[in-house]
């Protein structure tokens, strides 16, 4: 699998599918879940909404995944997964690993071969970038899939300088 790091905007990345860093109610919210809704329209939120009235009636449980469409994306699918808020005094690591792996196995379910991730957890959620960084990238390595791309989609400098610093310590 090819690892790639890029500064810009998941929701311009010609790839296969596309992680949302969703909320649980899988109807849109802030940042990179708003910015996915946003720019690929009600098509995304109609298939959250049969998702909501269907199997997760009580929202998406956090480390979990769930494909929809990409609708306007470029992309042909968007992967949500729900993060871990993070917190200084419970370790919730392993929920966020599982936003990764779970992610990476919907893709495999999909038959996607590239993949881009946001920094999940790492905005509203409070995830400190850096440890957020060493997570993502360490169980994607350690996660056995069929995608040959994975791409971090950065939003800003300090993302990127983390995820590089982390992607170097390997």
């Amino acid at each position: 699998m090819e690892l790639k790091l890029v500064q810009g905007d998941i929701t311009e990345q010609e790839v296969d599918a596309v992680v949302n860093a969703a909320n649980s109610s899988l109807l849109g919210g802030g940042g990179v879940d708003g910015a996915i809704h946003r720019r690929g329209g009600p098509e995304i939120l109609q298939e959250c909404r049969a998702l909501r009235a269907s199997r997760y009636g009580g929202g998406l449980p956090t480390g979990h995944a769930v494909a929809t469409t990409a609708g306007r994306l470029p992309a042909r699918w968007v992967i949500h997964t729900v993060g871990p808020v993070h917190s200084a005094s419970e370790d919730r690591s392993e929920l966020l690993a599982s936003c990764y792996r779970e992610s990476l196995r919907v893709a495999d379910e999909l038959g996607a071969r590239s993949v881009a991730f946001p920094a999940i957890s790492t905005g509203i959620y409070g995830w400190p970038m850096d440890d957020g960084a060493r997570i993502a990238l360490s169980t994607v390595r350690r996660t056995p899939t069929g995608v040959l791309e994975v791409r971090f989609v950065l939003f800003g400098a300090e993302a990127y300088a983390a995820f590089e610093e982390a992607l170097r310590e390997g």
